[in-house]
């Protein structure tokens, strides 16, 4: 763990979130009978491609290191990307987004088995709080298979992010990206063939547009998460549900009922409400660690250990 703090990793959050919402919008304006096995290879085609440059002074050695977990990592992306395109096209953009961050809460439970994060009960009830919220902006009366793909979604990303701790800390964060996607490359390409349609390549500038937007997104996402302790951070995937909003109502005309701006405020109040705990409770460290140096005593200890 670096030392950054909780609201600077936070803050990283917050605008990957908000950027990440134009990837999802550019999927939304896909054709119908898009092939999308086709889309999602397209996706890292185009990634790789502009990762490349951030990663050609890079030595080999250093490539192959996490391996394992790159792997893992890029085949939980895949499974989920495939799961996201039907998503996105099958439900309005706010309401698909909503579901997506259920992942910060999904992320709670997997986090506190198999990383033995401690959770704290503001922790969790800012993740249940946030949670209500997405289930008035949605309203599920019924589950349906676009809702189902969402859920899938948010578990990937879960997962995803919570894999992030496994990577080598000595890889940068393009480094990872570009790993990420092209260790994926030849599954994505066999079930494009699998998929057997022609091979149509209008989509690639918008698979272009959408890997850029999803890039900065995963790359807040990697400093972010090998910052801070997921527990303490996760709630801020929530605040691109209001990106989502917004980019729906200005890009598609989908006009947000009452309920989403209820929602959305069960999900960025407790948000905020944790970022000021955090700031106050590292604030009342910091004097007290301050108060402890400038004793006599341990200004003694400090001189007498440097000699």
């Amino acid at each position: 763990m670096s030392n950054k703090s909780v609201g600077y990793a936070m803050l990283l959050l917050i605008v990957g979130n908000l950027i990440a919402v134009f990837s999802d919008a550019l999927i939304k304006t896909l054709d119908d009978g898009v092939a999308v096995f086709q889309f999602v290879f397209f996706r890292q085609l185009t990634a790789v491609i502009i990762l490349l440059p951030f990663c050609a002074k890079n030595a080999l050695p250093s490539f192959t290191q996490g391996l394992k977990w790159h792997a893992l990592r890029a085949h939980i992306w895949l499974f989920g990307a495939v799961f996201m395109v039907f998503a996105i096209n099958s439900m309005p953009l706010a309401t698909a987004n909503a579901i997506f961050y259920a992942a910060p809460l999904i992320m709670l439970p997997l986090a506190f088995v198999f990383f033995r994060e401690k959770l704290t009960k503001k922790s969790v009830m800012t993740g249940v709080v946030g949670f209500i919220g997405v289930l008035v902006v949605i309203r599920p009366t019924h589950i349906d298979w676009a809702a189902i793909s969402a859920l899938v979604v948010a578990l990937t990303l879960a997962g995803n992010n919570l894999l992030i701790r496994k990577l080598p800390t000595n890889q940068t964060v393009a480094q990872t990206l570009l790993l990420t996607n092209a260790v994926g490359m030849p599954a994505s390409l066999g079930l494009a063939l699998w998929e057997g349609e022609t091979w149509n390549w209008t989509p690639l500038l918008t698979a272009a547009g959408s890997s850029f937007f999803i890039l900065i997104y995963a790359a807040t996402c990697v400093v972010a998460y090998r910052s801070v302790e997921s527990n303490k951070i996760a709630s801020a995937e929530y605040s691109g549900l209001l990106g989502a909003v917004l980019v729906g109502i200005l890009w598609f005309g989908e006009i947000p009922e009452v309920e989403m701006l209820i929602g959305s405020a069960l999900i960025i109040l407790p948000l905020l409400l944790l970022a000021k705990v955090e700031r106050k409770q590292k604030k009342a460290c910091a004097n007290a660690e301050q108060s402890t140096i400038d004793t006599p005593l341990e200004s003694e200890f400090s001189l007498s250990t440097e000699r």
